[in-house]
Protein backbone atom coordinates (compact mmCIF):
# COMPACT_ATOMS: atom_id res chain seq x y z
CA UNK A 1 0.00 0.00 0.00
CA UNK A 2 1.62 3.25 -1.18
CA UNK A 3 2.15 6.20 1.11
CA UNK A 4 -0.42 8.95 0.46
CA UNK A 5 1.01 12.06 -1.10
CA UNK A 6 1.14 15.21 1.04
CA UNK A 7 -0.76 18.27 -0.13
CA UNK A 8 0.80 21.22 -1.87
CA UNK A 9 1.58 23.92 0.72
CA UNK A 10 -0.58 27.01 0.81
CA UNK A 11 1.79 29.82 -0.19
CA UNK A 12 2.65 32.18 2.65
CA UNK A 13 0.50 30.40 5.21
CA UNK A 14 3.38 29.65 7.57
CA UNK A 15 4.24 33.35 7.77
CA UNK A 16 0.78 34.15 9.14
CA UNK A 17 1.77 32.69 12.52
CA UNK A 18 4.33 33.65 15.15
CA UNK A 19 5.18 30.07 16.13
CA UNK A 20 8.74 29.23 17.16
CA UNK A 21 10.39 27.92 13.97
CA UNK A 22 12.76 25.74 16.01
CA UNK A 23 9.80 23.59 17.14
CA UNK A 24 7.55 21.33 15.08
CA UNK A 25 4.01 22.17 16.18
CA UNK A 26 2.04 19.02 15.32
CA UNK A 27 -0.62 19.42 18.01
CA UNK A 28 -2.85 22.21 16.81
CA UNK A 29 -5.87 20.49 18.34
CA UNK A 30 -4.92 21.21 21.94
CA UNK A 31 -4.55 24.99 22.06
CA UNK A 32 -4.60 26.12 18.46
CA UNK A 33 -2.43 28.91 17.09
CA UNK A 34 -3.56 32.50 16.63
CA UNK A 35 -2.62 34.24 13.35
CA UNK A 36 -0.59 37.42 13.71
CA UNK A 37 -3.37 39.52 12.20
CA UNK A 38 -5.74 38.27 14.92
CA UNK A 39 -3.15 38.89 17.64
CA UNK A 40 -2.81 42.47 16.45
CA UNK A 41 -6.55 43.00 16.30
CA UNK A 42 -6.88 41.81 19.88
CA UNK A 43 -3.98 43.99 21.00
CA UNK A 44 -5.62 47.07 19.48
CA UNK A 45 -8.74 46.24 21.46
CA UNK A 46 -6.69 45.83 24.63
CA UNK A 47 -5.02 49.19 23.98
CA UNK A 48 -8.46 50.76 23.60
CA UNK A 49 -9.63 49.13 26.84
CA UNK A 50 -6.61 50.30 28.81
CA UNK A 51 -6.77 53.82 27.40
CA UNK A 52 -10.19 54.34 29.01
CA UNK A 53 -11.52 51.30 30.90
CA UNK A 54 -14.71 52.97 32.06
CA UNK A 55 -15.72 53.98 28.55
CA UNK A 56 -14.78 50.57 27.13
CA UNK A 57 -16.93 48.65 29.60
CA UNK A 58 -19.89 51.01 29.86
CA UNK A 59 -20.41 52.47 26.39
CA UNK A 60 -21.61 49.98 23.83
CA UNK A 61 -19.71 46.87 24.90
CA UNK A 62 -22.85 44.72 24.96
CA UNK A 63 -23.66 45.76 21.40
CA UNK A 64 -20.13 44.98 20.25
CA UNK A 65 -20.25 41.53 21.83
CA UNK A 66 -23.65 40.91 20.24
CA UNK A 67 -22.26 41.93 16.85
CA UNK A 68 -19.34 39.51 17.22
CA UNK A 69 -21.74 36.79 18.34
CA UNK A 70 -23.96 37.28 15.28
CA UNK A 71 -20.95 37.12 12.97
CA UNK A 72 -19.62 33.91 14.53
CA UNK A 73 -23.04 32.25 14.70
CA UNK A 74 -23.54 32.92 11.00
CA UNK A 75 -20.10 31.47 10.27
CA UNK A 76 -21.12 28.29 12.13
CA UNK A 77 -24.61 28.02 10.67
CA UNK A 78 -26.25 28.64 14.06
CA UNK A 79 -29.16 30.79 15.18
CA UNK A 80 -27.61 34.04 16.52
CA UNK A 81 -30.45 34.43 19.03
CA UNK A 82 -29.72 30.99 20.41
CA UNK A 83 -25.96 31.43 20.58
CA UNK A 84 -23.97 32.64 23.59
CA UNK A 85 -20.25 33.32 23.73
CA UNK A 86 -18.44 31.47 26.52
CA UNK A 87 -14.81 30.92 27.50
CA UNK A 88 -14.47 27.38 26.18
CA UNK A 89 -16.49 24.27 25.42
CA UNK A 90 -16.03 22.88 28.91
CA UNK A 91 -17.55 26.05 30.37
CA UNK A 92 -20.53 25.62 28.08
CA UNK A 93 -20.97 22.05 29.26
CA UNK A 94 -20.86 23.14 32.90
CA UNK A 95 -23.51 25.79 32.22
CA UNK A 96 -25.84 23.20 30.70
CA UNK A 97 -25.30 20.66 33.46
CA UNK A 98 -26.09 23.04 36.29
CA UNK A 99 -29.14 24.40 34.42
CA UNK A 100 -30.85 21.01 34.08
CA UNK A 101 -32.19 20.83 37.63
CA UNK A 102 -31.02 17.27 38.12
CA UNK A 103 -32.52 15.21 40.94
CA UNK A 104 -31.49 12.00 42.70
CA UNK A 105 -31.48 8.98 40.39
CA UNK A 106 -31.64 11.09 37.23
CA UNK A 107 -29.10 9.85 34.73
CA UNK A 108 -26.56 11.46 32.42
CA UNK A 109 -25.43 9.14 29.64
CA UNK A 110 -22.11 9.66 27.84
CA UNK A 111 -19.55 7.59 25.92
CA UNK A 112 -16.06 6.46 26.83
CA UNK A 113 -14.66 8.78 24.14
CA UNK A 114 -15.62 11.88 26.12
CA UNK A 115 -13.21 14.68 26.97
CA UNK A 116 -11.68 14.26 30.43
CA UNK A 117 -12.71 17.65 31.81
CA UNK A 118 -16.28 17.10 30.61
CA UNK A 119 -16.36 13.74 32.38
CA UNK A 120 -15.12 15.42 35.56
CA UNK A 121 -17.83 18.08 35.22
CA UNK A 122 -20.52 15.41 34.83
CA UNK A 123 -19.21 13.56 37.87
CA UNK A 124 -19.21 16.72 39.98
CA UNK A 125 -22.77 17.62 39.04
CA UNK A 126 -23.90 14.09 39.84
CA UNK A 127 -22.25 14.24 43.25
CA UNK A 128 -23.90 17.57 43.93
CA UNK A 129 -27.41 16.51 42.89
CA UNK A 130 -27.52 12.77 43.53
CA UNK A 131 -27.84 12.03 39.82
CA UNK A 132 -26.02 9.11 38.21
CA UNK A 133 -23.39 9.13 35.48
CA UNK A 134 -23.42 6.17 33.11
CA UNK A 135 -20.67 5.74 30.51
CA UNK A 136 -21.41 3.78 27.36
CA UNK A 137 -18.43 1.99 25.74
CA UNK A 138 -18.09 2.45 21.99
CA UNK A 139 -15.41 0.48 20.09
CA UNK A 140 -13.04 2.67 18.10
CA UNK A 141 -13.84 0.76 14.91
CA UNK A 142 -17.62 0.72 15.37
CA UNK A 143 -19.56 1.73 12.28
CA UNK A 144 -21.90 4.71 12.38
CA UNK A 145 -24.85 2.33 12.31
CA UNK A 146 -23.43 0.41 15.27
CA UNK A 147 -22.86 3.63 17.20
CA UNK A 148 -26.43 4.78 16.65
CA UNK A 149 -27.79 1.38 17.66
CA UNK A 150 -25.66 1.40 20.81
CA UNK A 151 -27.11 4.77 21.76
CA UNK A 152 -30.64 3.56 21.06
CA UNK A 153 -30.14 0.53 23.29
CA UNK A 154 -28.50 2.51 26.10
CA UNK A 155 -31.10 5.26 26.47
CA UNK A 156 -33.60 4.90 29.31
CA UNK A 157 -36.53 7.24 28.68
CA UNK A 158 -37.89 8.74 31.85
CA UNK A 159 -34.56 8.36 33.62
CA UNK A 160 -31.93 9.54 31.14
CA UNK A 161 -32.13 13.31 31.53
CA UNK A 162 -29.29 14.12 29.15
CA UNK A 163 -27.15 12.40 26.53
CA UNK A 164 -23.67 13.89 26.14
CA UNK A 165 -21.87 12.92 22.95
CA UNK A 166 -18.88 14.27 21.09
CA UNK A 167 -19.18 15.26 17.46
CA UNK A 168 -15.42 14.84 17.00
CA UNK A 169 -13.63 13.29 19.94
CA UNK A 170 -10.41 14.65 21.38
CA UNK A 171 -8.89 11.44 22.73
CA UNK A 172 -9.61 9.24 19.72
CA UNK A 173 -10.18 11.63 16.78
CA UNK A 174 -13.45 9.80 16.20
CA UNK A 175 -16.17 11.49 14.17
CA UNK A 176 -19.56 10.48 15.52
CA UNK A 177 -22.78 10.69 13.46
CA UNK A 178 -24.07 13.48 15.68
CA UNK A 179 -27.24 14.31 13.75
CA UNK A 180 -28.33 10.66 13.65
CA UNK A 181 -27.61 10.25 17.37
CA UNK A 182 -29.64 13.36 18.17
CA UNK A 183 -32.56 12.05 16.10
CA UNK A 184 -32.57 8.71 17.95
CA UNK A 185 -32.42 10.40 21.35
CA UNK A 186 -35.25 12.77 20.46
CA UNK A 187 -37.41 9.82 19.41
CA UNK A 188 -37.19 8.73 23.04
CA UNK A 189 -37.62 12.22 24.47
CA UNK A 190 -34.01 12.59 25.66
CA UNK A 191 -32.24 15.94 25.16
CA UNK A 192 -28.72 15.91 23.75
CA UNK A 193 -25.61 17.95 24.44
CA UNK A 194 -23.12 17.74 21.58
CA UNK A 195 -19.51 18.51 22.49
CA UNK A 196 -18.13 19.88 19.23
CA UNK A 197 -14.97 21.43 20.62
CA UNK A 198 -12.93 20.61 17.48
CA UNK A 199 -15.60 21.22 14.85
CA UNK A 200 -15.61 25.01 14.19
CA UNK A 201 -13.21 25.71 11.35
CA UNK A 202 -12.31 22.05 10.71
CA UNK A 203 -15.56 20.50 9.52
CA UNK A 204 -18.20 21.91 7.15
CA UNK A 205 -21.11 20.74 9.31
CA UNK A 206 -23.52 23.50 10.30
CA UNK A 207 -24.85 23.66 13.85
CA UNK A 208 -28.45 23.79 12.65
CA UNK A 209 -28.05 20.53 10.73
CA UNK A 210 -27.10 18.65 13.92
CA UNK A 211 -30.34 19.56 15.70
CA UNK A 212 -28.99 19.21 19.23
CA UNK A 213 -30.62 20.79 22.25
CA UNK A 214 -27.18 22.08 23.26
CA UNK A 215 -24.08 22.40 21.08
CA UNK A 216 -20.71 23.69 22.28
CA UNK A 217 -17.71 24.45 20.11
CA UNK A 218 -14.36 26.19 20.44
CA UNK A 219 -13.32 28.79 17.91
CA UNK A 220 -9.79 29.08 19.31
CA UNK A 221 -8.74 25.72 17.91
CA UNK A 222 -9.44 25.45 14.18
CA UNK A 223 -11.16 28.80 13.50
CA UNK A 224 -8.12 30.95 14.36
CA UNK A 225 -9.84 32.92 17.13
CA UNK A 226 -8.01 34.13 20.26
CA UNK A 227 -8.06 31.64 23.10
CA UNK A 228 -11.05 31.84 25.37
CA UNK A 229 -13.57 31.99 22.51
CA UNK A 230 -16.31 29.39 22.29
CA UNK A 231 -20.04 29.21 21.70
CA UNK A 232 -22.92 27.53 23.43
CA UNK A 233 -25.88 27.11 21.08
CA UNK A 234 -29.20 26.33 22.74
CA UNK A 235 -32.52 25.19 21.26
CA UNK A 236 -35.45 27.62 21.75
CA UNK A 237 -37.27 25.52 24.35
CA UNK A 238 -34.24 25.58 26.67
CA UNK A 239 -32.99 29.16 26.40
CA UNK A 240 -34.82 30.71 29.32
CA UNK A 241 -33.80 27.82 31.57
CA UNK A 242 -30.09 28.38 31.00
CA UNK A 243 -28.39 30.01 33.98
CA UNK A 244 -24.84 31.39 34.14
CA UNK A 245 -22.30 29.92 36.50
CA UNK A 246 -21.86 33.41 38.00
CA UNK A 247 -24.71 35.92 38.30
CA UNK A 248 -23.87 39.42 37.09
CA UNK A 249 -25.63 42.61 36.06
CA UNK A 250 -27.30 41.24 32.91
CA UNK A 251 -29.07 38.44 34.78
CA UNK A 252 -32.52 39.88 34.03
CA UNK A 253 -31.70 40.36 30.34
CA UNK A 254 -32.19 36.66 29.64
CA UNK A 255 -30.30 34.42 27.27
CA UNK A 256 -27.69 34.99 25.88
CA UNK A 257 -26.71 38.25 27.62
CA UNK A 258 -26.95 36.75 31.12
CA UNK A 259 -24.24 34.25 30.13
CA UNK A 260 -21.98 36.65 28.28
CA UNK A 261 -21.78 39.53 30.73
CA UNK A 262 -19.31 38.53 33.42
CA UNK A 263 -18.26 41.92 34.84
CA UNK A 264 -14.63 42.79 34.13
CA UNK A 265 -13.51 39.74 32.20
CA UNK A 266 -11.39 40.38 29.11
CA UNK A 267 -13.83 40.55 26.19
CA UNK A 268 -11.18 41.33 23.61
CA UNK A 269 -10.83 37.69 22.56
CA UNK A 270 -14.51 37.60 21.60
CA UNK A 271 -14.38 40.94 19.81
CA UNK A 272 -11.34 39.86 17.79
CA UNK A 273 -12.70 36.39 16.96
CA UNK A 274 -14.41 37.47 13.70
CA UNK A 275 -10.95 38.45 12.42
CA UNK A 276 -9.95 34.80 12.84
CA UNK A 277 -12.90 33.72 10.71
CA UNK A 278 -11.90 36.35 8.14
CA UNK A 279 -8.32 35.02 8.08
CA UNK A 280 -9.64 31.50 7.48
CA UNK A 281 -11.89 32.70 4.67
CA UNK A 282 -9.00 34.66 3.15
CA UNK A 283 -6.97 31.46 2.83
CA UNK A 284 -10.03 29.62 1.53
CA UNK A 285 -12.01 27.59 4.03
CA UNK A 286 -12.38 24.50 1.85
CA UNK A 287 -8.75 24.76 0.75
CA UNK A 288 -7.51 24.87 4.34
CA UNK A 289 -9.73 22.00 5.43
CA UNK A 290 -8.61 19.77 2.57
CA UNK A 291 -4.94 20.65 3.11
CA UNK A 292 -5.02 19.96 6.83
CA UNK A 293 -6.85 16.65 6.57
CA UNK A 294 -4.57 15.39 3.80
CA UNK A 295 -1.43 16.46 5.68
CA UNK A 296 -2.56 14.73 8.88
CA UNK A 297 -3.20 11.56 6.90
CA UNK A 298 0.29 11.75 5.42
CA UNK A 299 1.85 12.31 8.84
CA UNK A 300 -0.04 9.37 10.33
CA UNK A 301 1.20 7.04 7.61
CA UNK A 302 4.83 8.20 7.72
CA UNK A 303 5.12 7.97 11.50
CA UNK A 304 3.06 4.79 11.62
CA UNK A 305 5.41 3.12 9.15
CA UNK A 306 8.39 4.16 11.28
CA UNK A 307 6.81 2.59 14.35
CA UNK A 308 6.12 -0.63 12.50
CA UNK A 309 2.35 -0.23 12.40
CA UNK A 310 0.85 -1.88 9.35
CA UNK A 311 -1.22 0.54 7.24
CA UNK A 312 -4.38 -1.48 7.77
CA UNK A 313 -3.93 -1.13 11.55
CA UNK A 314 -3.79 2.67 11.45
CA UNK A 315 -7.18 3.80 12.74
CA UNK A 316 -9.32 6.06 10.62
CA UNK A 317 -12.31 6.75 12.89
CA UNK A 318 -12.68 10.31 11.67
CA UNK A 319 -12.72 9.88 7.92
CA UNK A 320 -11.11 11.96 5.19
CA UNK A 321 -12.26 15.36 6.50
CA UNK A 322 -10.64 15.16 9.92
CA UNK A 323 -7.27 16.89 10.46
CA UNK A 324 -6.36 14.79 13.51
CA UNK A 325 -5.04 11.23 13.26
CA UNK A 326 -4.14 8.49 15.74
CA UNK A 327 -1.17 6.13 15.78
CA UNK A 328 -1.07 3.24 18.27
CA UNK A 329 2.05 3.32 20.44
CA UNK A 330 4.04 0.19 21.30
CA UNK A 331 2.59 -1.94 24.14
CA UNK A 332 3.00 -0.70 27.71
CA UNK A 333 3.65 2.89 26.66
CA UNK A 334 1.39 5.75 27.83
CA UNK A 335 -1.14 3.37 29.36
CA UNK A 336 -2.15 5.96 31.98
CA UNK A 337 -2.81 9.69 31.80
CA UNK A 338 0.29 10.39 33.88
CA UNK A 339 2.49 8.23 31.66
CA UNK A 340 1.05 9.87 28.56
CA UNK A 341 1.84 13.34 29.88
CA UNK A 342 5.38 12.29 30.75
CA UNK A 343 6.01 10.87 27.28
CA UNK A 344 4.52 13.94 25.62
CA UNK A 345 6.89 16.14 27.59
CA UNK A 346 9.89 13.95 26.69
CA UNK A 347 9.05 14.23 23.00
CA UNK A 348 8.73 17.99 23.31
CA UNK A 349 12.00 18.41 25.17
CA UNK A 350 14.18 15.94 23.27
CA UNK A 351 12.75 16.15 19.78
CA UNK A 352 11.57 19.78 19.76
CA UNK A 353 8.22 18.48 18.59
CA UNK A 354 4.81 19.16 20.10
CA UNK A 355 2.41 16.24 19.78
CA UNK A 356 -0.50 14.88 21.81
CA UNK A 357 0.00 11.60 23.62
CA UNK A 358 -3.27 10.08 24.74
CA UNK A 359 -4.18 7.23 27.05
CA UNK A 360 -7.50 5.66 26.12
CA UNK A 361 -8.89 2.41 27.46
CA UNK A 362 -5.51 1.43 28.87
CA UNK A 363 -3.62 1.88 25.60
CA UNK A 364 -1.25 4.63 24.46
CA UNK A 365 -1.87 6.65 21.31
CA UNK A 366 -0.03 9.38 19.46
CA UNK A 367 -2.32 12.06 18.01
CA UNK A 368 -1.00 14.15 15.14
CA UNK A 369 -2.67 17.20 13.62
CA UNK A 370 -2.25 18.95 10.29
CA UNK A 371 -2.38 22.72 9.90
CA UNK A 372 -1.37 25.23 7.23
CA UNK A 373 1.85 26.10 9.07
CA UNK A 374 3.02 22.46 9.00
CA UNK A 375 5.10 20.83 6.28
CA UNK A 376 5.67 17.16 5.35
CA UNK A 377 9.29 17.20 6.50
CA UNK A 378 8.19 17.81 10.10
CA UNK A 379 6.42 14.45 10.18
CA UNK A 380 9.34 12.83 8.35
CA UNK A 381 11.80 14.08 10.98
CA UNK A 382 9.56 12.79 13.74
CA UNK A 383 9.40 9.41 11.98
CA UNK A 384 13.19 9.17 12.07
CA UNK A 385 13.72 10.37 15.64
CA UNK A 386 10.74 8.96 17.53
CA UNK A 387 11.48 5.21 17.42
CA UNK A 388 14.88 5.55 19.16
CA UNK A 389 13.29 7.74 21.82
CA UNK A 390 10.53 5.21 22.48
CA UNK A 391 13.12 2.46 22.72
CA UNK A 392 14.73 4.28 25.66
CA UNK A 393 12.36 3.01 28.31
Amino acid sequence: MSVPQPPEPIPGARLLFSLDPAVSHLNHGSFGAVPIVVQRAQQRLRDEMEANPLRFFTQGLNDRVAHARRHLATFLGADPDGTALVGNATTGVAVVLQSLGLRPDDEILSTDHGYGAVTLSIDRECRRTGAVSRVMPVPLDATNEEVVQSVRDALRPGRTRLLVVDQLTSATARLFPAAAIVAVAHEQGVPVLVDAAHVPGMLPTTVASVGADFWVGNLHKWAYAPRGTAVLVVAPSWRERIEPLVVSWEQEAGFPARLEWQATQDYTSWLAAPVGAFALRSLGVDRVRAHNARLARYGQRVVGDALGVAPELLPDPGGPEVAMRLIPLPPNLATTIEAARTLQQRIAERLATEVAVMSWNGEGWLRLCGQVYNSPDEYERLAVRLPPLLAQR
